[in-house]
């Protein structure tokens, strides 16, 4: 699951997660294994304030197949479905009492399948967050900013 990713597409319960639709862009991600048990990920979003990006590592958690670093608000980053040229990652984000669900659409290419948005939008109703659910434009001068 290493490598480069393009963020498709974004389902989020949280408020004022995603930007105006005219301020929309592709977001990023980079995967990285750090060690063993950790991973090293750089996340690069369109935001109301422009492009922003932020690189946290993760620890895998002991008794579940997630990863999570408590300290930087990652509550849990879980692959929930990928082939390895796409993948459903959810992610939980927040601390104490205000925790925020997030579906991402990752995929090596910076135009999806069909089925691959099909399975998106399905898991993003199952998980109670297609209210925000949102297909990005093709811009990718904002994940374009994780390249090498």
């Amino acid at each position: 699951f290493s490598g480069f990713w393009y963020i498709l597409a974004v389902a989020t319960d949280a408020p004022g997660f995603l930007p105006a639709r005219d301020k929309r862009k592709l977001g990023a991600a980079v995967v990285k294994v750090h060690s063993a048990g950790r991973l090293q990920v750089a996340i690069a979003f369109s935001r109301s304030r422009g492009c922003q990006s932020q690189e946290v590592t993760l620890r895998k958690d002991k008794k579940k197949a997630v990863f999570r670093n408590t300290l930087k608000g990652m509550m849990g980053f879980h692959v929930l479905s990928t082939d390895y040229s796409y993948g459903l990652v959810f992610l939980r984000l927040g601390r104490a009492t205000r925790i925020y669900k997030n579906l991402l659409l990752f995929h090596r290419q910076h135009i999806p399948s069909f089925l691959n948005l099909r399975e998106f939008m399905d898991t993003s109703a199952a998980l109670q967050l297609s209210r925000e659910a949102a297909v990005l434009p093709k811009d990718a001068s904002c994940a374009h900013t994780l390249l090498p």
